[in-house]
């Protein structure tokens, strides 16, 4: 089988190449990328000799058609993903999310090729902390930011490339993930390297917002029953039963790493500041037989911090740089 993966060199794209090529020898990887700031060409050098890479935007349309003219399957992980860089600037989330989107639709409609494409939970908005629902695959789309509106709005143009050209495709929306190789900009990474550099980590607001994790090696795994045993025109959400809030998140790294639990600061909360995702995989478990291998996630965290202490060499070099671009994200929205 001859996959292309698009965003094939950021943090979910990349782990879904080294998982595939360490579980699967049936398939032939190429990987597209823009290798914008996100993405880390160091992630994919052990596995280069066994990949092709082409650096290049899904919205470029000669470059999206011959790609998928000789592929069997695309992958779409390809997204622009920071909320606070979708407040700051919301143009290339537009671009990237759904004229990309729009560009690869056409593409494989073209040549008949099948499509999986890669959203987020972020686009049903949020819940309360103490409402018991959580979201399904019949949730109503209500997106609170540039970045999930515009992912929401990839989703719906899938959708409807299914049902008025008969596209074959899925759609998956997953919660927050974590694990090896995400970008340090992502609240997890972040504060354990804060941690592990002498910084103290802060928290927006207070600290209660929840997220549902699931390690990065689950969601793959995921995608890969979804487009091995999954229905076309259909989403499937994905999700490890992992609600945790923010401030528990650090308080764990920060005693993981010998440090007392309440070293950290508040700072003001982010404009449109979700409160809480939960996801419900019902479908994707009973249909599918899914299930996850981290059903702990602090098993998982402890399993994510043990990495980046053991690989600085990946991410000490763009420390710096990191904390500079958030600094001047948030002076301009302030």
């Amino acid at each position: 089988m001859q996959v292309l993966v698009t965003g094939g060199a950021g943090f979910i794209g990349a782990n879904f190449t080294l998982r595939t090529l360490a579980t699967r020898d049936d398939v032939q990887l190429t990987v597209l990328d823009k290798f914008t700031y996100a993405a880390n060409p160091a992630t994919l050098e052990p596995v280069s000799a066994r990949i092709t890479v082409i650096r290049g935007d899904i919205g470029d349309a000669a470059l999206v058609d011959r790609l998928v003219a000789d592929s069997d399957l695309v992958v779409n992980f390809a997204a622009e993903s920071h909320n606070d860089n979708s407040l700051a600037d919301p143009s290339a989330f537009v671009q990237t999310n759904l004229v990309g989107t729009y560009t690869l639709l056409e593409a494989v409609r073209r040549h008949r090729v099948r499509l999986h494409h890669i959203s987020t939970d972020e686009v049903y908005g949020d819940l309360d902390l103490d409402d018991p629902a959580r979201f399904t695959e019949e949730t109503a789309y209500n997106p609170s930011s540039p970045y999930s509106s515009t992912k929401a709005g990839s989703d719906l143009l899938v959708r409807a490339w299914v049902r008025s050209f008969g596209v074959e495709a899925t759609i998956s929306n997953c919660s927050n993930n974590y694990g090896p190789y995400q970008h340090l900009e992502k609240f997890i990474p972040r504060q354990i390297t804060n941690v592990l550099t002498g910084v103290r980590p802060k928290l927006y607001g207070d600290g209660l917002n929840v997220r549902d994790w699931i390690h990065v090696d689950d969601h793959n795994d995921a995608v890969w029953t979804i487009i091995e045993r999954g229905q076309l025109g259909e989403t499937y959400l994905i999700g490890a039963d992992g609600e945790v809030n923010n401030r528990t998140v650090v308080e764990s790294i920060l005693v993981a790493l010998g440090q007392p639990a309440d070293a950290f600061d508040f700072v003001t909360d982010r404009a449109g500041h979700d409160r809480r995702y939960a996801i419900d995989a019902t479908r994707l478990r009973d249909e599918l037989g899914w299930t996850p291998t981290y059903t702990d996630f602090a098993s998982g965290l402890a399993a994510t911090i043990d990495w980046y202490r053991d690989n600085r060499e990946w991410w000490a070099p763009h420390k710096a740089g990191v904390e500079a671009d958030y600094a001047r994200t948030q002076q301009i929205l302030d």
